[in-house]
């Protein structure tokens, strides 16, 4: 898989404990000019990351690692780069072309249990890039996602990056909506299904999002949902069923706790934590009298507002950036991306097909031209 600008930058699944595959990557990749990092799985796993970056197109601000020290032993790599253009772009107070480039491979969900595993994976490494934009004082950039996200757009990954103001950028280059899941794949996995993982995702600095702890909490409640709808429950047995322990019409903590262990939410090693899970009670608790009862339950667990930004929020974000540039003179300005072309390799998997006589990888190749653009900032929901 590529994220290019013009085809300089490349991010990709990749099997550093091949000595021959590393190697001859290592040759042709330097030979054309790419600054190179790779890293591997932990535990020795074998398999790992790489991202290339052209040292003429871009210049490597810093580079950090991330281990999630998880059950799957993934790993995610941070690209903080700058597009190498003509000095004078860059006077006169003018944003420089920053950008985060993050490139993962998340678990692949074996059972419903790693569902909660995925979630904190990339809970982790959105986590991670907020800490290092506070940690070096950055002003608001382009944010890009790359790598084997192992989930298509109904999952629960999609819509917890969508609330956080990614968007897909093979979907907006088609004009493709969250509801066009079945009109492109990008891997045959081993069970033999096809379906489309490999997401190039960007966040603009002009994006209306969430808090990302806003953005977690509705995650794992949508979630916990999900596991409950799939068990067959109604409304009214989810609610029975969370209160099962209670002498009252309300669902105790304990209760509620009973519920997260028997869908594997919690009760194992890289379930929520004890204070994750105190936390998603808080939100339940909307009065805080140490119970929910049926309306708290309808408004935090089972018809809540999922948290994925409509196409009005995003349009409402803009033009409120726009009203303070109004009333109160220029507003802060920042390099964004808009996305010119997006195309999948090879090109029947663009109409929702695996060609039979392609052998080459599993995966498709997604290749997307972005171009820099001047915007305002926007600010967090």
């Amino acid at each position: 898989m590529r994220k290019d600008r013009r085809t300089k930058m490349k991010g990709r699944e990749f099997w550093v404990g091949n000595e021959e595959l590393v190697n001859m990557y290592e040759k042709r990749l330097g030979d054309a000019g790419y600054l190179k990092f790779k890293l591997g799985r932990t535990n020795n796993r074998g398999d790992g990351l790489l991202t290339a970056v052209h040292k003429d197109y871009f210049r490597v601000i810093n580079y950090r690692e991330l281990h999630f020290n998880d059950c799957g032993d993934r790993v995610a790599q941070l690209l903080h780069v700058e597009l190498v253009t003509p000095a004078s772009q860059c006077r006169n107070n003018d944003p420089c072309q920053e950008i985060l480039i993050v490139n993962t491979h998340l678990l692949f969900p074996h059972d419903s249990s790693l569902c909660i595993v995925r979630l904190h994976q990339v809970y982790k490494i959105l986590q991670y890039v907020e800490s290092y934009q506070k940690e070096y004082n950055l002003n608001p950039l382009p944010i890009m996602l790359c790598g084997d996200w192992n989930g298509s757009k109904r999952g629960h990954v999609y819509k917890f990056l969508r609330s956080q103001g990614f968007v897909s950028s093979y979907d907006t280059a088609h004009q493709y909506t969250d509801a066009d899941a079945h009109k492109w794949v990008s891997h045959l996995n081993h069970r033999g299904n096809i379906c489309g993982v490999d997401f190039i995702w960007l966040l603009n600095p002009n994006s209306y999002r969430k808090l990302l702890k806003t953005s977690w909490t509705e995650a794992v409640f949508g979630m916990f949902k999900n596991q409950l709808r799939k068990a067959s429950l109604t409304e009214d047995d989810a609610f029975a069923f969370l209160k099962a322990d209670s002498d009252g019409d309300y669902i105790t903590y304990s209760g509620f706790c009973e519920a997260l262990r028997q869908f594997n939410i919690i009760g194992h090693r890289y379930g929520l934590s004890v204070e994750e899970t105190k936390d998603l009670w808080v939100q339940a608790d909307i009065d805080g009298n140490g119970v929910v009862d049926y309306k708290e339950f309808q408004l935090r667990i089972w018809k809540p507002t999922w948290s994925e930004p409509r196409d009005g929020d995003i349009k409402e974000g803009q033009d409120r950036g726009h009203k303070v540039t109004e009333k109160y003179g220029r507003k802060k300005q920042a390099t964004g991306f808009s996305v010119k072309n997006a195309v999948l390799f090879p090109p029947e998997v663009e109409k929702g097909r695996w060609p039979e006589n392609y052998f080459l990888s599993d995966h498709a190749r997604l290749t997307v031209v972005f171009s820099p653009i001047t915007m305002p900032c926007s600010q967090l929901a």
